[in-house]
């Protein structure tokens, strides 16, 4: 499965879900506001509550009123992109409307001027702060100047109106104030709460990812035996089952019975068993998914075979690192006894019988020193150093150097090479090591008997253009039995064989992102094929061919 794609922090955006809802309770409001103006303005004259100042002026203003209210109110999906503007103008002509209205229904100048202050109350919602006391005093201006234009120049100005104009005034000022600092602090409370979300929803999907790549199979079952949700591993464990099975007792029968003998006895049974044909076997461990919940339980599978690779890993770090002491502390007598048994073996006057016991210290000398430099091999596992080689020229540069080191006698090593260029990436050292003692190996067993070995090293593209080096023999091959653990450490089948060398040769090869399979050869023979990782994947990180050339 490939990882999730963790969801992106929020960007700003020019209208938020409560600005939308801001701006249609605004609206809303408004036209509510323009029907209350409507039955002011048309009341019957025996129903009229007030007296119309200027009635013309008073039914003009209140039918348009209406019309932009529903107008407004229709548009505001569209508007709430540009929610300031919106707003801005509309409060425009929410002030202009109610002061031409007090003008024209001039006993109810006090409602209109209260439901004013809550146009301009929502309005600070969303607009800055200094624009909305802008509207309060756009407004706190209106009424005043209502209340001095109104006065004739004979008359005095009415004390009690101003006072009612100027306090109008302060609470337009006060609840503009407030709401707008409300509003601020909605926005931060609305950006954190869908911060926290979003934080929420990636870690739910890392926490998914987690559980559904753990090596540990994980299944959620409920009191009818029914699974709810199972991770790979744990799908894997239980043979890979068709997406509409999910009844545990059917799929693992004995699973089903330990956890109806752990859910009514509370004993664990921390046996192995296998689940499914062709799985290895695990130890199930059971919890509930709640202290209080007996509805459903969680059922973890341990693999047997994940902590037996882990205690071989551990096994042999350690055996490594003790034996690469003792590798150290053998090589010094070593290298005594052979350089003695050289200079024995230059003595003139040497009988052929002592001559022959000098040659046999040699031989073994030279075998006990490889023994030493594998083990102390597996203790250094060097890191790689990858360089983009051609396939080709390399081969063609190993097998001379291989001729010019080692006396082949009548056996053949040659190299055949494709006709195009094939480019891969690996260290140049480890890749010799791996192919030296591969091509060790075919000239030493890969013969038939009475005949000479042939061995070949062979350079090709594969599947995908993912670049290949074989080493390949005519000799009898590898039994299916052997070839299934030749590849393990200290595994052999020869009387003087350390069971190391074709282990290191694949640790070194995964090192490079490589891999080093068997493969048999029709008609007879052996072929260790190398699939290294393409030049190209390196440069342009292509996931297809990076995983076509682990594989």
């Amino acid at each position: 499965m490939s990882s999730p794609a963790l969801m992106p922090s929020p960007a700003p955006r020019r209208a938020t879900t409560a600005t939308r809802h801001e701006l249609f309770f605004l609206n809303y409001f408004r036209l509510a506001q323009a029907v209350v103006y409507v039955a002011l303005a048309f009341a019957p004259v025996d129903m009229r509550w007030i007296r119309l100042t200027h009635p013309d002026l008073a039914q003009s203003v209140v039918i348009a009123y209406l019309l932009a209210a529903v107008a407004i109110l229709l548009l505001t999906r569209r508007l709430a992109v540009i929610a300031p503007v919106t707003v801005s103008l509309t409060l425009v002509v929410d002030i202009g409307v109610a002061v031409m209205a007090v003008i024209a229904m001039h006993d109810a100048r006090i409602g209109i001027a209260m439901m004013l202050a809550v146009n301009l109350s929502a309005g600070a919602l969303v607009l800055p702060l200094r624009l909305s006391l802008f509207f309060a005093s756009l407004a706190t201006l209106g009424m005043l100047g209502h209340t001095t234009l109104e006065t004739s120049p004979n008359t005095p100005i009415d004390s009690h109106e101003l006072l009612e104009a100027a306090l109008f005034g302060l609470a337009y000022f006060a609840t503009t104030t407030l709401c707008h600092v409300l509003g601020r602090q909605l926005r931060a409370t609305e950006a954190l709460a869908e911060q926290r979300s979003i934080d929420l929803a990636n870690l739910a999907q890392v926490n998914e990812l987690i559980i559904r790549r753990m090596k540990t199979g994980v299944l959620l079952v409920d009191d009818a035996n029914h699974i709810h949700q199972m991770n790979e591993s744990g799908w894997m464990l239980l043979g890979s089952p068709p997406a509409d099975q999910r009844d545990l007792g059917k799929l693992a029968p004995e699973l089903s019975r330990r956890l109806y003998h752990w859910m009514t006895s509370g004993k664990l049974d921390e046996t192995a068993t296998q689940l499914a044909d062709g799985t290895p076997e695990v130890v199930p461990r059971f919890t509930r998914l709640a202290p209080n919940d007996d509805s459903h339980v969680l059922i973890f599978l341990d693999d047997t075979s994940l902590v037996s690779r882990r205690a071989e890993e551990l096994t042999l770090s350690s055996l490594g690192r003790l034996s690469a002491s003792i590798a150290h502390e053998i090589r010094n007598p070593l290298a005594a006894i052979r350089y003695s048994a050289q200079l024995l073996a230059e003595s003139r006057n040497m009988p052929p019988t002592d001559q022959r016991m000098v040659e046999i210290i040699n031989n073994h000398c030279v075998r006990l020193n490889e023994i030493i430099e594998n083990i102390l091999q597996l203790s250094r596992r060097e890191r790689s150093r990858p360089e983009t080689l051609d396939l080709g020229n390399w081969a063609n540069a190993f097998v001379e150097e291989y001729r010019q080191g080692n006396d082949l006698g009548e056996d053949s090593l040659r190299v055949i090479n494709s006709s195009a260029p094939v480019a891969a990436v690996a260290d140049p050292q480890q890749l010799q090591q791996v192919v030296w003692n591969l091509v060790q190996n075919a000239l030493r067993y890969g013969r038939l008997p009475g005949e000479p070995a042939r061995v070949m090293v062979v350079t090709r593209p594969g599947e995908h253009g993912v670049p290949i080096l074989e080493v390949i023999d005519r000799g009898p091959g590898i039994a299916p039995k052997v070839a299934a653990q030749i590849f393990e450490p200290f595994y052999t089948t020869h009387e003087y064989g350390t069971g190391l060398g074709l282990y290191l040769a694949r640790q070194m090869t995964e090192a490079n992102q490589a891999s080093l399979e068997y493969v048999r050869v029709a008609g007879g023979g052996s072929c260790f094929r190398i699939t290294l990782t393409p030049a190209h994947a390196r440069q342009t990180g292509d996931p297809a061919i990076a995983d076509e050339s682990v594989r």
